[in-house]
């Protein structure tokens, strides 16, 4: 099992000095302590320390949970805080979180020795404390909410960073904090604002009165030898104000450096480029050409981008900042470029621009590539043999279709990349309720082709999994639809989709326990503008903001005659960068590197789950650890530096005022050791 090394300057609060200063003054000749890199939570089956246990589960770091509900926990004492190894006082938690001030109940005498206990470990080894939700008074360093503070509703207020916030664990956030108001029919958030007292440092506050006062929603209040983060406000982990401070909590708690790191990421891929895409029917309310539009009739006009689009999406890119993920279809250019005199001006500026773009193989002409479908009855099923064995798309048709996609790719320029693919509509996948299986084919054709990464549905399949020797990239579907151009069909099909019927909708929000009824039809002229932009932003950027890699996916024709998705896009960038500062930038990954990202994570969680991860600090330095072959990701401070066998170099990359990275140790190492310069 190789070790990761990871040392600080005395600079740090870590350092050396200030453990010895915590160790009580006969102990100063003791060695200097061991601090295990593992969160102790305490938790109360509340949403608030919910949160933060999700904050550590994303972003790898390992901790431990004491359950104050279970009438067998251990008893938390000094035994089981800490003890001596190798002669060595070993601190078993390098942070604490705790429901609120009291954790186990000072009222009684069995909870006011466990408080004892925790506050004296912390005293001793300087380890921090943060409260997820506790109320304004002076045992937390605050002022009553009566004498100048705020107790009650936040939902929509306002707000901010102070100075010593932006200077100390939440510097990466530059706007204000709006506090989420989706529904004023419900309470979303409830909170109190208090003054600081002495021996409190507000980091994040609101305004109070009609004095231009403000109190405080997140501190830290200093005193008895201890440092504890107050937060004053109620929250979960989905929502947006948690979401965007989690961060900070975690940098404070584990005063910087930590197992773990955490990106904010952002990619979009554009399905069918090159085809045309079917367009609703706002008469019918399905597709026409679709296998489950019934009842006859004229297909509409399909979607497909112009040269105009294609120039449109080329400057958006440049100015946003923003690179889209082309998911072509070669073989449907083809054929339209032969229905259509062949000429396809869309598809010369494309290539024109081939270099502005990422681009990955969605197959030639985006054929279903699981069971043979029978389209008889609907919905479809799917077909069988005359032997009742399903039929299933061959092992040639789908290498053929990767193959012939690449291969067309390539001829044009196109810098594809053969370990990337989206099959169409994700076929060749299990499909719930008709195929509950993967065409057993369509692995083998994986590995005739290279593939390596194939795209899944993430509302279908959230977690990545093998398909032979191919992982999967879940992508989050986004609600602006493959078969609209306009606003008005976009607003149509939602109205379809989730109003009940007695309001002229298909009813399905009703039976779909997974949906929920819209209060009345979206206006067509406004809708789209007014309700759906706003909702899909949200969604996407509590992907952004959660660290979720996996990406957004859309279609082609939502580039095309009104350009639908560009306001979705610019709201979630503007949100963004109005929340975030220039230090924590969105990460833009492709599709090989998202996968990557999914299966270093699942192989660091498994290997915490195991119990092979071992990692502590003495002093200024941290050693991790962990299985052969397995990447540890780990967090430390700007400016440190990664000791090679000769020489040093600039450890990881810089992100939201850290340093960070999945690491190994070097060759001919068994220990990496990081340093802040003098």
């Amino acid at each position: 099992m190789p070790a990761i090394t990871v040392a600080r300057a005395t600079a740090t609060a870590l350092a050396a000095a200030t453990l010895a200063a915590a160790v009580p003054a006969s102990a100063a000749a003791a060695p200097v302590p061991r601090v295990d890199l593992t969160v102790l939570v305490v938790d109360d089956g509340g949403g608030a320390v919910d949160a933060i246990v999700s904050e550590l589960q994303n972003t790898g770091v390992p901790y431990r949970t004491v359950d104050l509900t279970d009438p067998d926990r251990p008893v938390v004492n000094a035994a089981f805080l800490s003890d001596t190894v190798s002669g060595r006082p070993r601190a078993k938690y390098q942070g604490v979180v705790v429901p609120d001030e009291d954790p186990f109940g000072a009222d009684t005498a069995a909870g006011a020795a466990e408080n004892a206990a925790l506050f004296a470990y912390e005293r001793t080894f300087a380890i921090r404390q943060v409260d997820a939700y506790t109320w304004a008074h002076p045992g937390v360093g605050l002022e009553y909410t009566d004498n100048g503070g705020y107790a009650g509703v936040l939902d929509g207020a306002g707000s901010a960073v102070t100075a010593a916030g932006r200077g100390g664990p939440f510097g990466y956030l530059d706007g204000p904090v709006a506090f989420e108001d989706n529904s004023p029919l419900i309470t979303e958030s409830y909170g109190y604002a208090g003054r600081p007292r002495e021996g409190f440092t507000s980091y994040l506050d609101t305004p109070v009165g009609d004095d231009g006062g403000r109190a405080s929603l997140i501190g830290e209040y200093a005193h008895d030898g201890r440092r504890e983060l107050v937060v004053t406000f109620a929250y979960n982990r989905h929502q947006r104000q948690f979401r965007v401070l989690a961060r900070g909590i975690v940098e404070w708690l584990t005063q910087g450096i930590h197992l773990g790191q955490s990106r904010h990421y952002f990619s979009v891929h554009v399905d069918d480029v090159f085809a045309p895409d079917a367009r609703w029917d706002t008469e019918r309310n399905c597709t026409p050409g679709d296998i489950d539009c019934v009842g006859g009739g004229e297909e509409s006009d399909p979607i497909r981008m112009t040269a105009a689009d294609a120039e449109y999406a080329a400057d958006w890119q440049r100015s946003s900042g923003l690179t889209l993920d082309m998911v072509h279809n070669g073989g449907a250019g083809e054929e339209w470029k032969a229905e259509h005199g062949g000429s396809d001006p869309l598809t010369d500026r494309l290539l024109a621009d081939r270099a502005q773009y990422r681009w990955i193989n969605h197959t030639y002409t985006h054929p279903f590539l699981g069971c043979v479908q029978d389209v008889s009855v609907v919905p479809w099923k799917c077909a069988a043999d005359g032997a009742g064995n399903t039929r299933w798309t061959s092992r040639s048709e789908i290498s053929s279709q990767i193959r012939d996609n690449h291969d067309w790719a390539v001829r044009k320029g196109l810098p594809v990349d053969r370990s990337e693919l989206v099959t169409g509509e994700h076929s060749g996948l299990k499909t719930l309720p008709q195929q509950p299986q993967d065409n057993p084919n369509l692995a083998g054709a994986l590995a005739d082709n290279g593939v390596k990464w194939i795209a899944s549905d993430n509302s279908r399949e959230p977690q990545q999994r093998s398909v032979g020797s191919a992982l999967t990239v879940p992508r989050h579907p986004m609600n602006v639809y493959y078969n609209t151009g306009t606003a008005a069909e976009m607003a149509d099909e939602y109205n379809w989709i989730y109003t009940s019927a007695a309001d002229g909708g298909s009813g399905i929000c009703e039976t779909n326990p997974a949906s929920t009824c819209l209060p009345g039809p979206l206006d067509t002229a406004t809708g789209y503008a007014d309700h759906i932009v706003p909702q899909e932003t949200r969604i996407a950027l509590g992907h952004v903001v959660a660290g979720d890699p996996r990406p957004h996916y859309v279609h082609q024709s939502n580039l095309a005659e009104e350009r639908i998705l560009y306001p979705v896009l610019d709201n979630v960038l503007a949100d963004y960068r109005a929340l975030f500062a220039d230090s924590a930038p969105l990460v833009n990954p492709r599709q090989r590197d998202i996968g990557t990202e999914l299966q270093r994570r699942e192989a660091w969680n498994k290997a915490l789950a195991d119990g092979k991860v071992t990692a502590y600090r003495i002093g200024d330095t941290v050693t991790v650890k962990a299985p052969s072959g397995v990447s540890a990701p780990v967090t430390a401070p700007e400016g440190t530096r990664k000791q090679l066998l000769l020489s040093t170099a600039v450890f990881g990359s810089a992100y939201a005022g850290a340093r960070s990275a999945w690491t190994t140790p070097e060759l001919l190492q068994s220990a990496i050791t990081l340093k802040l310069p003098a």
